[in-house]
């Protein structure tokens, strides 16, 4: 349900420059010249002035609440009709405005009963209409749907419904056909625009949306879905301008979509102010939460994030979605195989489903669902159909790059895994060790090695080590395999590590004798069995320093 919009706020110098006769014009100060103009803020103001001079103005109570109502003072304009139903409770019409204020606030069993007290009306129904839909209640939803006529109020409160329950398709048929109809009729450009936004085709909703904006520059709707169209295109810099820009050129008064602005421009600015503003609008916004639980993942509070999620019944994709991302995240921290299974369901759900299946998060959901059923030959084919839209999104590099892997796709994984930029994830032992993988079985084990000095003093060294030694030793890689197992000997005088020592040394030097190692090599091979007093070490040094002094090496 889109409202109208405030007037913005005029520039001063433009004032100065009105004709006397101009303000002659205006100076008659009637309401309807206000609403006419849709500036409310001015009506509520010239009605105000009204009843503190006793100047009558006919239905002035009436009036007062519809500027407020169209204002997006929703609690004033409830006050109104309050005030009206005390002095003439049988006011049918005000029950069914009082309904849609209290329908605003967010108090759908007070607007329900309310309704109902009013005169039976297409309005009555209307607002029922929505309120079923809010109160989740199907039966009653149906019943009203078809009390519904074919009439443009009542289809455009169809159409609506439609966008509210993600069924945009028919939402967009709805508006274009009246738009068809009536050029003239320029929101519909606005609602047909925010159905291709949400249909991801947002280069069309923009060149539609512009027809609207060329003549309505100051809609606070149309800037917010422009600003939108902006951070999907583009990034939240281009979309947070537009915001700025219109919120400096509104007056001090300004309220209408308020909460939705502080809202976004969370969003555009990657999550900065997220829980000064978002806590307060989980329960007026409904992106609200998921973008807060969104924040609460990329800081990895995990427990915050669940909880809010945990009691979420899904309606929509992204719901269904982040639920399944929650599930997984959650299962795999606490080792929960429940949690695990869940998020498969949410995944599958998605990606399964018919109108999905063929969108980028469809594809990414039928990906995620078979990462966790360790599918990652499934994984990979539909990860390698949207590549091209992620190939500088670090958490898709990723993805790709274990499943990759997973697979023995070892070039192929080192290239994704050196696109990611995050120095989060690139600290992140999970990268550091496939990485490590990737480099010895691309035959690059000195990048391997220099891995492991970068987290020489980590707690997660010494697992990192024991891959690195046991890899190159099965690869053949023999002198980072000797040096991994010596610092290993060292760290934890396991007999294993000593016997991979002891073969390891032995390969390089057979490398070494037949050319396929420089010889200088030799020297650190004698230096790393020097570490050890095992008598087989000893036998070894004496067969090495012979092959060296018949072969004129100094060692």
């Amino acid at each position: 349900m889109i409202l109208s919009r405030t007037k913005a706020a005029e520039d001063p110098k433009k004032k100065r420059a009105v004709s006397s006769q101009e303000k002659n014009k205006k100076k008659v100060g009637e309401v309807e010249d206000f609403i006419a103009e849709r500036d409310y803020t001015g009506a509520i103001a010239y009605l105000e002035f009204c009843r503190q001079s006793e100047k009558e103005v006919k239905d002035l109570d009436l009036w007062l609440g519809f500027a407020a109502f169209h204002a997006g003072d929703y609690q004033r304009a409830s006050e109104e009709y309050e005030n009206i139903l005390k002095h003439d409770p049988r006011n049918g019409q005000a029950y069914i405005y009082l309904a849609c204020c209290y329908f605003m606030l967010g108090k759908y069993d007070e607007a329900e009963q309310t309704a109902l007290k009013g005169t039976k009306s297409p309005l009555q129904t209307r607002v029922l209409f929505h309120v079923a839909h809010k109160q989740n209640n199907e039966e009653k939803l149906m019943e009203l749907h078809r009390q519904l006529q074919d009439v443009v109020e009542d289809q455009m409160c169809l159409a609506s419904m439609h966008y509210m329950r993600s069924h945009f398709q028919e939402a967009l048929d709805i508006y274009k056909r009246y738009l068809v109809e009536n050029r003239e009729n320029l929101a519909l450009n606005v609602y047909v625009a925010l159905c291709y936004y949400k249909l991801d085709y947002y280069d069309i909703s923009q060149e539609i949306l512009d027809v609207y904006l060329k003549k309505n520059p100051e809609s606070a709707t149309a800037t917010n879905l422009q600003a939108c169209n902006q951070y999907r295109l583009y990034n939240g810099k281009a979309a947070e301008n537009d915001l700025k820009v219109f919120l400096d050129k509104m007056s001090t008064s300004f309220n209408y979509a308020k909460e939705l602005f502080r809202h976004n421009m969370v969003v555009f600015q990657n999550g900065e102010g997220a829980l000064q503003i978002l806590p307060s609008l989980v329960d007026v916004i409904p992106e609200a939460r998921l973008n807060l639980v969104i924040y609460y993942l990329k800081e990895d509070d995990l427990d915050h994030a669940y909880d809010l999620m945990k009691d979420v019944e899904p309606l929509q994709p992204a719901e269904y979605i982040l639920k399944g991302v929650v599930n997984a995240t959650y299962g795999q921290e606490h080792n929960s195989r429940d949690h695990i299974k869940t998020a498969q369901s949410y995944f599958q759900l998605v990606g399964g489903s018919a109108s999905e299946c063929d969108t980028i998060p469809g594809r990414q959901s039928m990906a995620s669902c078979y990462f966790l059923h360790k599918r990652f030959d499934d994984v990979i084919v539909y990860l390698s159909s949207i590549k091209t839209y992620f190939y500088n999104d670090d958490a898709f590099n990723f993805n790709y790059a274990q499943a990759k892997a997973h697979e023995e796709k070892w070039k192929e994984a080192e290239e994704a895994f050196l696109l990611i930029q995050s120095e989060k994830l690139k600290n992140d032992y999970v990268y550091l060790s496939w990485l490590a993988r990737c480099y010895i079985y691309n035959s690059k084990p000195r990048l391997a090695w220099e891995l492991y000095l970068k987290l020489e003093h980590s707690t997660e060294s010494f697992s990192l080590l024991q891959l690195i030694a046991n890899d190159c030793y099965k690869r053949g890689h023999f002198f980072y395999a000797a040096r991994g197992f010596d610092i290993l000997e060292r760290m934890d005088p396991n007999p294993e590590f000593w016997e991979g020592k002891q073969g390891a040394c032995a390969g390089a030097f057979q490398q070494i004798v037949a050319g396929h190692e420089p010889r200088d090599t030799l020297r650190d091979i004698l230096s790393l069995l020097r570490n050890t007093n095992h008598p087989q070490g000893d036998h070894m040094i004496k067969i090495m320093r012979s092959w060296a002094r018949t072969n004129n090496i100094p060692v």
